[in-house]
């Protein structure tokens, strides 16, 4: 859930860095699980009325195209002092208070950037988040350690860095050389900073194994969905029934629009469910004469694709067929290997079962099958 910003307070996004010590293109342009650095970093500050982002002249034309409308994008200097600046300018009084923030960090959390508003409005004149140090420090030349240094009172500061509009532009102004962050200027402006908690996951992205530690943190931020599907046909006229892909011989067929194959529409719907994608009637409709005694594999593999386009994979289906007869166990090894095939999943993903309903209802009765399915979709 993005934090939702008081009014009057805005956010600036610094991204005039070239970041070469990352490797390849620029690390705020470059992919981390299918977005980029830099859309994630501003995906949360969304709750900000006003957010101003920061580019290198280089890039303007490919931010415009990106984040134009959301934001308002300014061109930085050459240091990061001249590009904060540039992006304060671009608030022109706008605001009481600004978050500025370093697009690098694409993984800072709604706690972190709440904490730093919750010392603003509690009477803090300055508020950043900073974790502290909890490892040795050493001092060291040439390969060798040539002394120690305590971690009494040392941080690992972090952005966002807080501010009311009017102290932390004119510190700026005070010192337009450049500095580590704007803390460093504010300190030497005379502004006291309140420390607020920073959090282990809001890394700087700087180096090329940053990435790696980066995408296993959103790894762990999976999206999961699980969908059901029912269906009911009606015995009729026939020799045989098709259920879960497998033909089966039977005194009777079951009447359907398509194959009329009860458990593998059950599963398609449950897809589709957990996609929120309606039902097989919405994308293949009975009214539609081609589909007409259509095999049912090809709205199985419809949604099965559908999942995949939407970045999905299976962690599991499970299907049960309710009926009296035929005996479905004789047949569920290859009625969970034909659905595995259908999805391009393994088989050990499937689930094919029965049940009888104890001779109650139509499935009792012998009238016609039931089938109930559950899939589950997991989005890293």
């Amino acid at each position: 859930m993005t934090v939702k910003a008081p009014s009057g307070y805005a956010a600036i996004i610094t991204a005039a860095g070239r970041g070469t010590r990352a490797g390849g293109e620029p690390k705020q342009w470059r992919d981390l699980r299918g977005r980029s650095v830099l859309a994630r970093s501003l995906d949360a500050f969304a709750g900000f009325d006003r957010v101003v982002l920061v580019v290198h002249p280089d890039d303007m034309a490919r931010a415009i195209r990106d984040f134009a409308g959301g934001v308002t994008i300014v061109t930085g200097g050459a240091t990061r002092a001249a590009s904060v600046m540039a992006g304060l300018q671009a608030l022109d009084g706008q605001a009481s208070h600004v978050l500025i923030h370093d697009g690098a960090r694409p993984l800072v959390s709604d706690a972190v950037i709440q904490g730093v508003i919750d010392a603003l409005q509690g009477g803090a004149q300055a508020a950043a988040p900073a974790l502290p140090i909890s490892d040795a420090l050493w001092n060291g030349a040439e390969g060798a350690v040539t002394g120690t240094t305590s971690r009494a009172g040392l941080f690992r500061a972090q952005t966002p860095q807080g501010f009311t509009l009017d102290q932390i532009s004119n510190a700026h102004r005070l010192h337009p050389d450049d500095a580590a962050d704007d803390v460093e200027l504010a300190l030497k402006a005379g502004i006291p900073v309140a420390i607020t908690p920073g959090s282990e996951d809001n890394l700087k992205i700087t180096f090329p194994a940053d990435f790696a530690r980066a995408e296993r943190i959103v790894g762990t931020a999976m999206d999961i969905r699980l969908g059901n599907g029912y269906d009911v046909h009606a015995f009729g006229p026939g020799d045989h029934v098709w259920l879960c892909g497998v033909q089966i011989a039977h005194e009777a067929g079951l009447v359907g629009h398509s194959d009329a194959d009860v458990g593998m529409h059950a599963l398609t719907d449950a897809i589709y469910g957990a996609l929120a994608e309606g039902d097989i009637g919405r994308h293949f409709p009975p009214s539609d004469l081609q589909w007409k005694g259509a095999d049912s594999a090809i709205f199985l593999a419809h949604a099965a694709d559908l999942a995949r386009e939407r970045g999905f994979t299976f962690g599991n289906a499970d299907v049960t067929l309710i009926c009296e007869a035929p005996k479905i166990g004789p047949h569920a090894v290859a009625m969970q290997a034909r659905l595995a095939q259908i999805m391009d999943v393994d088989p050990s993903r499937i689930s094919v079962k029965a049940t009888t309903s104890e001779r109650l209802g139509f499935t009792g009765r012998r009238e016609g099958i039931a089938a109930i399915a559950t899939a589950a979709l997991i989005r890293a």
